[in-house]
């Protein structure tokens, strides 16, 4: 089994679940701010993603 493949879709999984549960919950003035929290998620799931592949090799 391809261990970084299993990791890479588990993180993109929880920033696409974590993105869309910030886009259901946001009323208003905070629609305006999804962006920049989706690019923080993304950011934060690349950042473990580097993490987890430097552990494991």
């Amino acid at each position: 089994m391809n261990m970084n493949a299993i990791w890479k879709g588990v993180s993109i999984g929880a920033a696409v679940g974590s993105a869309a549960f910030m886009v259901m919950k946001t009323t208003g003035s905070k629609k305006k701010n999804i962006r920049k929290d989706a690019a923080r998620t993304l950011k934060s799931a690349k950042n473990l993603m580097d993490d987890i592949s430097s552990i494991v090799m």
